[in-house]
């Protein structure tokens, strides 16, 4: 039996409706799976940038905590070095306070010629020279004379021998240092400095260690003394 062309026409309309739900199906098909797609990437792209996020903010965290401690290491150097200047400054004002009392002793005669003679009598000691030469403050030169002869017999008695002593009258001491002496071999060579401002210095040199536990207590960082 032919069909019909209402026949035809309705099985036309039923392929045309199969073939367009099918078209449909695929279509929703396509769009979940590209948007199961879409969400897995952009979760994988949301988690890469957190990630990423993180690692920045932790790098900086440690920049920060980082640059922190180096101006904290800064400025605790800097307090550090001012307290030791302070210190260098007090114990240099301390031997500028010492050294004008030593310009007070060359002002009492008696105590300036006593230690004169001691002075000049341990530059004899440590030269052990047959022939020496002093060198002094032009004002000194009498009372050094004075200490000259007093103190030659006393050395010899002490080590036996002769000394021939000269007081050099053409270079003489600065006059503004406190007093003392110089005292040379005879070709000048080696010398004996026994001004007060060198036994000063020697003496805080020595002493310096103490002379710190003294003004600033012991340091507990310290393992040697000098």
């Amino acid at each position: 039996m032919a069909l019909t062309d209402a026949d035809v026409q309705k099985q036309i309309k039923h392929m045309m409706a199969f073939i367009e739900q099918e078209a449909n199906e695929k279509v929703e098909e396509i769009d979940a799976k590209a948007e199961e797609e879409f969400n897995i990437e952009k979760g994988r792209l949301v988690q890469t940038q957190r990630v990423k996020i993180m690692e920045y903010y932790e790098k900086k965290e440690k920049q920060i905590e980082q640059h922190k401690k180096i101006q904290m290491s800064n400025l605790m150097n800097q307090a550090r070095l001012k307290v030791l200047r302070a210190r260098d400054d007090m114990i240099t004002d301390l031997l500028n306070e010492a050294r004008q009392r030593l310009g007070e002793i060359a002002k009492d005669p008696a105590r300036y010629s006593t230690l004169l003679e001691g002075l000049l009598l341990q530059g004899f000691y440590q030269l052990l020279e047959p022939k020496v030469t002093i060198r002094c403050r032009q004002q000194d030169v009498e009372m050094v004379q004075t200490a000259v002869i007093k103190n030659i017999p006393i050395y010899k008695e002490a080590v036996k021998s002769n000394i021939d002593v000269r007081i050099d009258q053409e270079r003489f001491l600065p006059s503004e240092i406190c007093g003392g002496v110089e005292v040379y071999n005879d070709n000048g060579k080696i010398k004996v400095s026994n001004t007060l401002e060198s036994r000063l210095e020697l003496m805080a040199h020595q002493m310096m260690p103490e002379i710190r536990v003294n003004l600033f207590g012991a340091n507990s960082n310290r393992k040697f003394m000098d």
